[in-house]
């Protein structure tokens, strides 16, 4: 059986940044890695989600793993309410803030920042929208970093554990399989070696390793 890894990427990225743990996951857990790309700044959500539906129809594999940093997460959420996968194997979310985003509230409060950051975050993660859950009858584990060393504290005040952009609190959504926060950045858990066997050992299993 062939199995494949979907990696959707965050805020102003384009999925490069996965390289590195596309790789060990790849040497490690035998996952055909594939970058997935979407415009963060000028696209709107129902234009991601299709493209991901189309990105993901045109994967010749037996069985499809997602893992979603950051925006890529919620962009994940979403697609899963409309278009679930029927080859859909297990979905792991890093550093997503799928119950909102104190970061991204306070970058909105400036017109000049809340129009760089576009309608998909304002719609998302800083207006009222349609509340997120996971009901999938898939599994989904959610590492959270709480390393606080990101561009978001320039931002916003967190009094609690945090990533540097994303509060742990704000990567919790009801229905989620599994939860497990590291000592990582929002862009460090990208390059961390930890992190790459977690995810891989959850897409396989169904449970991170917390021993």
């Amino acid at each position: 059986m062939t199995t494949a890894a979907v990696f959707v990427h965050g805020l102003f990225l384009n999925g490069a940044e996965f390289t590195l743990l596309r790789r060990r996951l790849a040497r490690d857990f035998r996952f055909a890695g594939h970058r997935f790309s979407y415009p963060t700044v000028h696209g709107s959500m129902e234009g991601a989600v299709e493209r991901l539906r189309r990105f993901v129809q045109g994967i010749e594999a037996d069985r499809i793993h997602f893992v979603g940093h950051s925006l890529g997460g919620v962009v994940l959420c979403r697609y899963f309410e409309s278009h679930p996968c029927d080859r859909a194997g297990r979905v792991v979310m890093l550093g997503s803030p799928l119950a909102g985003s104190r970061s991204g509230r306070a970058v909105a409060r400036h017109s000049v920042t809340r129009r760089i950051v576009g309608p998909l975050v304002n719609a998302e993660l800083v207006g009222d929208c349609r509340p997120r859950c996971w009901q999938c009858a898939i599994d989904l584990g959610v590492i959270a970093g709480t390393s606080p060393m990101g561009l978001g504290r320039f931002f916003a005040r967190f009094e609690e554990d945090c990533d540097g952009t994303v509060s742990v609190s704000e990567t919790k959504l009801d229905g989620i399989t599994a939860h497990l926060t590291l000592p990582v950045s929002h862009m460090g858990m990208l390059m961390s070696h930890r992190v790459a066997r977690q995810v891989g050992t959850f897409l396989s299993t169904g449970r991170f390793d917390e021993s």
